[in-house]
């Protein structure tokens, strides 16, 4: 007879297989020398996503961060590629966005942005961000902004540059960051002193703008801190969303800055004031994607632009991070990956942002000095609020103007409750810098 068997048990069912982790969306990094490191755009990443690191690796400053990256890293080295090749070969990751930190890789990025079909920064956009000149006529024709401004191919140039601007004027290159070769002029011979010193021996030196200078009205904010500030925005589909004013504080000579802090000390509705003059600009100049660092200054005429850049301002992430916890790089990220999820703007103190965070630059005052002993450096430990002494002391380094704010030795890192612990603070660490030095 058939049956079953009673001492036979149905098979228990299949335990259903557990659904495979999503994998996380790939966003290539166009690597340069900028306002992010490799190993802060990785961290700021984990997961979020698989980040794709795009660096010329010919460049030893690019080669020595990508090194420092973990071997399970994609580091793709571009030195030696067309730019066709190299969007060639960011079209093989399948890439959900874009991104750079790096001024002079905005052609670079919009070109592999457009190629694997991802938000970026169009090229026309591009070309006004990188161009010194072409935003100062964008701006003028817009009705934003005129600020005298010509080009200089040769020492001929000068003449009909200066009677454009008048004196003092600006002398910069056309396409550059971190007032590199930048300077003020106070007379026809001082112009052409600097301009032959920026160009003697270069076998194809660059285009220079001469511009007109921005006279500073230091009652606005008090001779004690900077006559500028930077607005940080996230912008996505054209929507412009202020995250911070960065205050800053006065620059050294020629045009190095000396450090930030967040929240920015402006007078009552000054930064309503900033922010709209900003928005003015970011329209006027056809940004629609990512974020972006806007330099404003004060001067008797009110607020007037300074550049508009479009990445990340440099060491801003970092005060604003500690300020009011918000995480711009990470914020950045997930911008290019098609996010759009800012935070309220930090404007001033308050419970969104409880203390003052502050970056301060080890740079010397004057050109041709150098670093004295590094015990003298232990006194700033001691200052209230400061967290971090980063610095490295090169006997042989001297002071070069020229390298902008490249020009330092080292940051101070900090948090105070207020602007007049900052400045307290600040008072600190020049009295004791004023000892290092020589």
């Amino acid at each position: 007879m058939g049956g079953s068997n009673p001492t036979d048990h149905p098979a228990p069912p299949e335990s259903p297989t557990p659904p495979a982790p999503p994998t996380p969306p790939v966003l290539l990094v166009v690597y340069g020398r900028g306002s992010a490191t490799a190993r802060g755009v990785l961290t700021a990443g984990r997961r979020l996503c698989t980040a794709v690191f795009l660096g010329d690796l010919g460049d030893p400053k690019v080669a020595a961060d990508l090194a420092q990256l973990p071997k399970s890293a994609t580091v793709v080295d571009t030195s030696g590629l067309t730019e066709e090749q190299l969007c060639d070969r960011a079209a093989e990751f399948g890439a959900a966005g874009v991104i750079t930190f790096s001024d002079h890789l905005l052609r670079t990025a919009a070109a592999v942005a457009a190629r694997c079909g991802v938000p970026f920064h169009d090229r026309a956009t591009v070309e006004v961000l990188v161009d010194k000149f072409r935003q100062r006529e964008a701006l003028a024709a817009a009705g934003v902004q005129s600020t005298a401004c010509r080009t200089v191919h040769s020492a001929a140039d000068l003449g009909p540059a200066l009677a454009a601007t008048g004196l003092p004027a600006v002398l910069k290159p056309r396409s550059g960051a971190g007032s590199v070769d930048t300077c003020l002029v106070r007379s026809t011979a001082e112009l052409a002193d600097r301009y032959a010193e920026f160009t003697e021996g270069v076998a194809s030196p660059a285009v220079f703008v001469l511009e007109e200078y921005l006279v500073s009205d230091p009652t606005v904010v008090g001779e004690f801190w900077g006559d500028y500030v930077s607005v940080e925005s996230a912008i996505r589909d054209g929507q412009i969303r202020t995250l911070a004013v960065t205050g800053k504080l006065p620059l050294a000579p020629p045009f190095r800055e000396t450090g930030y802090f967040t929240p920015a000390l402006l007078p009552a509705g000054l930064a309503d004031e900033v922010v709209a003059l900003e928005q003015r600009a970011l329209r006027a100049l056809g940004i629609r994607e990512g974020v972006t660092h806007t330099e404003i200054k004060f001067t008797p005429a009110g607020p007037r632009l300074i550049e508009v850049n479009g990445r990340l301002g440099g060491h801003v992430s970092d005060v604003l991070k500690r300020s009011a916890g918000t995480d711009l790089l990470a914020l950045a990220l997930r911008l290019a990956l098609g996010a759009f999820d800012p935070p309220e703007p930090v404007l001033a103190l308050g419970a969104d942002c409880p203390k003052v965070a502050f970056q301060y630059f080890l740079s010397p005052p004057a050109d041709g000095l150098a670093p004295g002993p590094g015990e003298v450096l232990d006194g700033l430990h001691h200052l209230p609020g400061v967290d971090l002494v980063d610095a490295t002391i090169d006997p042989s380094w001297r002071a070069d103007w020229r390298a902008g704010t490249e020009w330092l030795i080292g940051t101070v890192y900090g948090s105070v409750p207020g602007h007049p612990e900052l400045r307290a603070t600040v008072e600190g660490i020049h009295r004791t810098m004023a000892d290092f030095w020589s």
